[in-house]
């Protein structure tokens, strides 16, 4: 390489860099100013008695911009939701051609936000009422994250020295773009099976969930899909309008902050004080931290990637082999998205207006359960491994004392939101707010630690709306085709309760196969929510049935979110770990199993 080219390649990297380095800082900036807005709301609900005119329509407006915003950050790390399949199995140059493809899709999903959001600022008018700036600026964040991934594409492959491949990739996705845009492939009765069909070779080439999804519906237009580019991204920006969905950055900003303020080693010796003499102690203090965690943070992917970086060491250095221990993480992390506060039954409530209250306290009853059944299969799997020393009356009331602030904060947020006291998102509020407090009145950390816990929290809220945002527009579409009536109609003469559960729970563990929890539920729950209630089915019950099936997809192969993301964090090959969980798996769909069976009996 001559010194003219590595100087050039030296110079994209920088400039790559920095513009990363500008977006992680906008997005914990944008973070921070919604944390203060819902914040200053509810004191001014609760202290003063009165709403602060505008708040609620800001915090969404906020929200919109840390979502597309950060575009160019969420095409990266394990929150991406890249399925490796198919390029885990080609030779190199075959990795090579579907990383181009998969880019191209990245690009072709960021041309259609781009110029969908033009689109929609072009045609769009009037002023907000309660903001009294123009409703088009809505859209600018599309507009600016969609430019910005785009260039920051281009720079990552200069600086690589893979130039020439991301400019096939720009060629790919301006084709498929203009394929999108102008072609006519025919009228299809369905063309939301078009989209999907798009968006899982996507998926299947590499590409990330969610700019799949929205490449896929864009392309199912020359196939009679009523829904333009400018459609698309009002759907997306619609889907996370809701104000719910602000509880979610919140409880990973508070879940981020309890880590990065120590407060998670408190639950890791509470749990060890009290279940890590039994045999396989140090598993059984994983199962434990998981569950006491759930009450924080929300998000199975956070508790993995804790647990993977954390706990996993102590796992190996007890006698699990490196495969068994990132099994044990991955199958224990399911816990967060169970127990609540949890991410995925918000997402649930915004996809078919349950109660998040009665969905909480079923979660907690279901999540208990299915704590007790992986407890009783790590003794079963433990054999050899001894427990750890046993702690006396005093240690324990030491470890639960130190723990207690965080455990006091899990009730609270928890018994808030299931008797009213506090509405979802300013539980979550309270709870990051709390854990800030904490984390600089306990000194882990100064302001930069701080600082990059905000841009970390909000890559990943990002991450989590985007996905949201994408399924939008499918969704409307499957309803558009009358998927959800169709599925009805060829279940519903299956039989009774029993029959419609285990048909969905087949249905679901295939789901959770090939999509992530998040995108699942979006486009399963209203399918078969209907069908489930028609049935007799407690549609809360259900729901709980559906989370607790989805996230046991996030154990199995080929997705396996969960397995991934401790593997990866572990050093471990996710085959060695996906092979390693399977006793830890059969045990939770046995589980789940038997829960089927109690919520059949009661419809019955």
């Amino acid at each position: 390489m001559s010194e003219a080219v590595a100087k050039r390649q030296g110079a994209a990297r920088h400039w790559a860099d920095a513009l990363e380095a500008a977006f992680s800082v906008a997005a914990g900036v944008v973070l921070a100013l919604l944390l203060a807005v819902v914040a200053a709301a509810t004191g001014a609900r609760y202290l003063g008695g009165a709403s602060l005119y505008g708040a609620d329509e800001l915090a969404l407006w906020l929200h919109v911009a840390l979502v597309f915003g950060a575009l160019p950050l969420v095409s990266a790390g394990a929150l991406a939701m890249r399925l490796d399949l198919l390029p885990s199995v080609v030779g190199e140059s075959g990795r090579r051609l579907l990383a181009i493809v998969s880019e191209g899709i990245v690009v072709q999903a960021c041309l259609v936000l781009l110029f969908g959001a033009v689109g929609v600022m072009g045609a769009i008018g009037g002023v907000s009422p309660v903001l009294g700036v123009p409703e088009s600026w809505r859209f600018a964040p599309v507009v600016l994250g969609a430019s910005g991934a785009l260039v920051l594409m281009l720079l990552r492959s200069a600086g690589e020295g893979r130039l020439v491949d991301g400019l096939a990739a720009l060629a790919i996705g301006i084709a498929l773009h203009a394929f999108a845009s102008f072609g006519v492939a025919g009228m299809l009765a369905h063309p939301s099976v078009a989209a999907g069909g798009f968006a899982f070779a996507a998926l299947l080439a590499g590409a990330p969930l969610p700019h799949a999804v929205v490449a896929g519906a864009s392309l199912a237009i020359p196939f009679g899909a009523m829904l333009p580019e400018s459609a698309i991204v009002q759907n997306a920006v619609s889907g996370i309008g809701r104000f719910l969905l602000l509880a979610i950055p919140f409880f990973l900003l508070a879940g981020s902050l309890m880590t990065a303020g120590g407060l998670a080693e408190r639950l890791v010796a509470l749990a060890r004080s009290f279940v890590g003499h039994w045999r396989g102690g140090m598993a059984q203090t994983v199962l434990g931290t998981n569950l006491l965690f759930s009450g924080l943070s929300g998000s199975s992917i956070a508790d993995a990637a804790f647990g993977a970086k954390v706990l996993a060491p102590g796992l190996v250095k007890s006698g699990y082999a490196p495969e068994r221990a990132g099994a044990i993480v991955a199958a224990t992390a399911i816990l967060p998205n169970i127990v609540p506060p949890s991410i995925a039954f918000l997402i649930l409530a915004v996809a078919t207006n349950l109660s998040v209250g009665a969905l909480f306290a079923g979660g907690l009853a279901a999540g208990l359960f299915l704590a007790i059944v992986l407890g009783v299969t790590l003794h079963l799997v433990s054999r050899g491994v001894p427990g750890l020393d046993r702690a006396g009356p005093g240690a324990r009331r030491a470890a639960f004392m130190r723990a207690l602030p965080v455990l006091g904060l899990a009730i609270v947020i928890v018994l808030g939101i299931r008797f009213g006291f506090v509405t979802t998102t300013e539980a979550a509020a309270l709870a990051a707010l709390y854990a800030l407090v904490v984390a600089f009145a306990l000194k882990h950390g100064g302001v930069r630690d701080i600082t990059a816990t905000f841009a970390q929290a909000g890559r990943e809220a990002a991450s989590v709306g985007l996905l949201i945002g994408a399924a939008a527009p499918l969704t409307f579409l499957l309803a558009v085709d009358d998927l959800p009536g169709l599925v009805a109609s060829a279940l519903s003469g299956i039989g009774g309760p029993l029959t419609v559960l285990l048909g969905a729970n087949l249905m679901l563990l295939a789901a959770g196969m090939v999509l992530d929890i998040g995108a699942a539920i979006l486009l399963m729950a209203p399918l078969l929510m209907p069908v489930a209630v028609a049935a007799g089915i407690d549609p809360v019950a259900f729901g709980v049935i559906l989370v607790v099936n989805l996230m046991i997809g996030g154990l199995t192969p080929p997705v396996g979110i969960l397995v991934y993301v401790s593997a990866r964090l572990s050093g471990v090959s996710p085959a060695r770990v996906f092979v390693s969980a399977l006793p830890l798996i059969a045990a939770l769909i046995i589980a789940l199993a038997a829960l089927s069976l109690a919520v059949a009996i009661a419809a019955s």
